[in-house]
C-alpha cells in the first residue's frame, strides 16, 4: 500500500477544497485530522483528511493544508469551524495530535513521512505492508 501526504495549501481559501474532498468522498473517507504546533511561537494546525485505501491499486490519499490555520484552542477561527461543521456531518470525530513543525526537517517530503510514522503507530491509518 502506498500512503502519500498531498498537499493543497496553507488553508486559506483552500480549505473549501479540503471540505469539498471530503464530503464528495463520503463513502472512502476514513479520518479528518488536525495537527497541531508551534512556529515562532506562534500556535497553528494543519487539517487533513484522509481516505481509505483505493482497490485495485491500494494507493492511500493524505489530503492536508499545512500549518496555515491558528490552533483553534488558543485562538478560535471560522475556518477550523467549518471543519468542524463538515466533520460533524460526516459523522467523524476530528483527530487531535500535537506534532513538530515542519521548519524542523530538511525537506517536506520528510515531514510526511513523519506524520506518516505517528499515524501508522495510533493505528489511524495500516501499517507499512
Amino acid at each position: 500500500m502506498i500512503q502519500r501526504f498531498i498537499e493543497i495549501g496553507e488553508g486559506y481559501s483552500d480549505i473549501y477544497e479540503l471540505i469539498e474532498i471530503a464530503r464528495a468522498n463520503k463513502h472512502r473517507l476514513s479520518h479528518m485530522a488536525a495537527f497541531h504546533t508551534s512556529i515562532d511561537n506562534k500556535e497553528v494546525t494543519s487539517l487533513a483528511v484522509i481516505l481509505k485505501p483505493t482497490d485495485p491499486g491500494g494507493f492511500q490519499p493524505l489530503y492536508i493544508c499545512r500549518e496555515g490555520i491558528p490552533n483553534p484552542k488558543t485562538s478560535p477561527n471560522k475556518r477550523y469551524d467549518l471543519f468542524a461543521d463538515a466533520a460533524k456531518a460526516l459523522n467523524k470525530e476530528i483527530i487531535q495530535l500535537a506534532v513538530k513543525p515542519s521548519a524542523i526537517f530538511n525537506e517536506k517530503e520528510l515531514y510526511f513521512q513523519y506524520l506518516i510514522g505517528i499515524l501508522r503507530l495510533n493505528h489511524y491509518i495500516a501499517p507499512l505492508q
